[in-house]
């Protein structure tokens, strides 16, 4: 258990170690470490991985629904029993403590096999024609083609399996780039659907050079659809890519999640459930909550519940037990929530807890806390991506609204309050892909995963990320 894997690439059903373009260090972000070399992917590597994703959907897409979730739950199953493992590998290289590393991968593998029982469910319907020679009218899905899919490092295990789960139970193939930070977790489900006996060229997995890829892959004319999980500048890059080859695309963007709390609630309750969501992972999550907008008739007892829990979160390495929070990801994390925190209190905010980098061996940032922060610093605008929360009173619910939608940005969104209409009128009127009325947990397997405006494009999970795995088919006929 204190190993880290071996890291190898994957490319039509063989492991590969060795690559034409040498090879690049992965680190513990807890401390600095180096934990191993991550073989890059060349030119004859990615093309490699094309002609076998190629060769793997002509044979993937044959197989019945039926055999494709047997093999996909029997990797779900070696994924739930090598659980430890692969937790491990998240908590060394990503740095997430391990309790929720070991959540990550249970969640991921049931997000796998919901897709996989919903695959067996992919119904079309027959249409009544208008003329008596026409004998009927059938609207089928098939699969859309090899997928090429690209996953960031703060959920290394999650995010893979949405985008696998979807792909592999509509019956593409699938090269997958995770993040390089992270490779070893999503190496680790790649293994689990090789010992399940997943055919060659059905799943193939690189890393390397990042923008040499992806433009390898979205350029590529066996890549028939792309799934981009990262920034809004690089996920809109990849959309004209995949609009100059008239490819699927599916993105999902970041966000800078609202969070309304009404005067009508248990403050204390709400200010615990926050400080949760808020820290969960140090902040790196998409659907984090950022910008709090509490009543103004609350506001103060919201501060000083808020601030009294965060400050009592302890910041370690996600291998202690004792830990709440981790390290980011790098030190370009690190300086970035420097910045965004010194933007902040030069333009007039205060600073109630965190807000200096924890010195020592690491990546610690520490849980902060603004408040009274002017609509124009750059935390009020563009996402922090790490354990940074933003408090502010409103006054009336058209206010709290206002500020909630200002942004071009619409991922997830949270609201709280015992009222009935209150609740509707929030469900109705955030604009945001997911809304949590009176709680955080907006992500199941079962339910849609996107953003609105430069939130992204489309879903993943859910029967929505299912289908858009799919093309629709006609088939019209006659006597």
């Amino acid at each position: 258990m204190d190993s880290y894997p071996r890291l190898r690439l994957y490319i039509d059903g063989e492991w590969v170690d060795k690559t034409s373009s040498g090879s690049m260090g992965v680190e513990n972000p807890a401390d600095g470490s180096d934990l191993g070399q991550l073989p890059v992917a060349g030119t004859a590597e990615i093309d490699a991985a094309l002609e076998a994703a190629e060769r793997g959907y002509r044979l993937w897409r044959t197989r019945s629904a039926i055999d494709r979730f047997q093999i996909i739950t029997q990797a779900t199953r070696l994924l739930r029993e090598r659980a430890p493992q692969v937790a491990h590998a998240i908590t060394l290289e990503q740095g997430k403590p391990l309790a929720e590393a070991l959540r990550e991968v249970i969640l991921s593998a049931d997000i796998v096999d919901f897709l996989a029982e919903e695959g067996k469910r992919l119904y079309g319907r027959t249409i009544p024609p208008r003329q008596p020679n026409i004998l009927s009218q059938t609207v089928i899905r098939q699969p859309v083609g090899p997928v090429a899919a690209f996953t960031p490092w703060n959920f290394p295990v999650n995010l893979p399996c949405r985008k696998l789960g979807g792909a592999l139970a509509a019956g593409c193939s699938v090269i997958i780039k995770p993040a390089e930070e992270t490779p070893a977790s999503c190496m680790l489900i790649v293994e689990a659907f090789h010992d399940a006996g997943l055919p060659p060229g059905v799943l193939n997995m690189v890393c390397g050079e990042p923008s040499k890829i992806s433009s390898a892959l979205m350029t590529a004319k066996q890549i028939r659809k792309a799934s981009f999980t990262g920034s809004i500048a690089v996920g809109k890059m990849l959309g004209k890519l995949a609009a100059d080859g008239v490819k699927r695309y599916t993105a999902e963007l970041g966000g800078h999640a609202p969070v309304i709390v009404c005067a009508d609630v248990d403050i204390e309750v709400v200010a615990k459930l926050s400080v949760t969501a808020k820290f969960r992972n140090a902040g790196q999550v998409c659907a984090s909550p950022i910008r709090f907008l509490i009543h103004e008739s609350k506001y103060a007892e919201f501060r000083d519940h808020f601030v009294a829990q965060t400050k009592a979160l302890k910041v370690g390495s996600g291998l202690d037990k004792s830990s709440h929070m981790g390290p980011l990801i790098h030190g370009r994390r690190v300086r970035e929530m420097q910045s965004f925190v010194d933007d902040a209190l030069a333009l007039g905010g205060k600073l109630r807890c965190g807000g200096e980098a924890i010195p020592g061996k690491g990546y610690f940032y520490p849980p902060t806390v603004l408040e009274d922060v002017p609509p124009d610093a750059r935390v009020q605008r563009i996402e922090p991506f790490g354990p940074i929360a933003v408090l502010q009173p409103f006054s009336t619910l058209d206010e709290a609204l206002a500020q909630a939608n200002g942004l071009s940005i619409g991922l997830s969104a949270y609201a709280f309050t015992h009222d009935l209409a209150t609740a509707h009128r929030l469900s109705e009127e955030l604009e945001a892909g997911m809304v949590g009325i009176n709680h955080f947990g907006v992500s199941q397997p079962e339910t849609p995963f996107g953003g609105w405006k430069d939130s992204g494009v489309g879903q993943e999970s859910g029967m929505e990320g299912l289908l858009s795995y799919t093309e629709v088919k006609l088939v019209s006929m006659a006597a």
